[in-house]
C-alpha cells in the first residue's frame, strides 16, 4: 500500500478512502507550498495556497485525465493560485527584500559563511525576477521537473520551456556576474 500510484490513491479517495487523500496531502504537501512560495514568497500566503490547492483536489477529483501526471495536475494548480493571489493582491511586480529561508548545514563555518552568502544573493535575485521567469526557474532546478514535466505544468511545449529557461536564466546570470 506505501507504494500506491497517484491515480489509485485518488481512486481510493474517490470511493469513499480518507487515508487515501491524506496519503495524497503527504505526498504532495512540501512541493506545493514550495511551488506557491517560490512565486508568491510570503509563508503564510504559501500556505494558505497548498491549503486552498488540496481543497480544490479533494472538490475536483473527478476532473482529474489520468492520461496526464497527478503531479503535473496538482503543481499547476497551485502555480494558477498563487498566479491569482499575487493578481488580486496586485503584488506581480517584482519584490525587494529578502526570503527567510534556512540555509544548508556544512561544518566549515568559513564554507559555510561563503554558501550562506551566494544562497542569499541567488534568492535575492529570483525574488527580483518576474514571476514568469522565476517560476520556470524553481520549476526546474528547485522541483526539479522535466522539460515535458514543465510544459504540462504551464500549458507549453517543451521547446518554448526550453526558450524561456534560457532566457530567465540569462537574466539571472546578468544579475549575478560574479557567481
Amino acid at each position: 500500500m506505501a507504494d500506491d500510484s497517484d491515480y489509485t490513491l485518488l481512486q481510493r479517495y474517490r470511493d469513499g478512502d480518507m487515508d487515501a487523500f491524506r496519503r495524497l496531502v503527504v505526498r504532495y504537501e512540501r512541493p506545493i507550498y514550495n511551488a506557491a512560495f517560490w512565486v508568491l514568497r510570503n509563508t503564510d500566503d504559501a500556505r494558505d495556497v497548498a491549503q486552498t490547492v488540496f481543497m480544490r483536489v479533494a472538490e475536483r477529483s473527478d476532473d482529474y485525465d489520468a492520461s496526464y501526471k497527478f503531479f503535473s495536475w496538482i503543481y499547476r494548480m497551485a502555480v494558477n493560485e498563487s498566479l491569482n493571489l499575487l493578481r488580486r493582491n496586485r503584488r506581480e511586480e517584482a519584490l525587494e527584500g529578502e526570503a527567510d529561508l534556512p540555509d544548508g548545514e556544512q561544518a566549515d563555518p568559513q564554507r559555510r559563511f561563503q554558501d550562506g552568502q551566494r544562497s542569499r544573493e541567488l534568492r535575492g535575485a529570483l525574488m527580483k525576477m518576474s514571476v514568469a521567469d522565476r517560476t520556470v526557474l524553481t520549476l526546474r532546478h528547485f522541483s526539479e521537473l522535466s522539460y515535458k514535466e514543465i510544459g504540462d505544468v504551464l500549458e507549453v511545449d517543451e521547446k518554448t520551456v526550453k526558450s524561456r529557461l534560457f532566457e530567465a536564466r540569462q537574466r539571472l546570470r546578468a544579475m549575478l556576474p560574479e557567481m
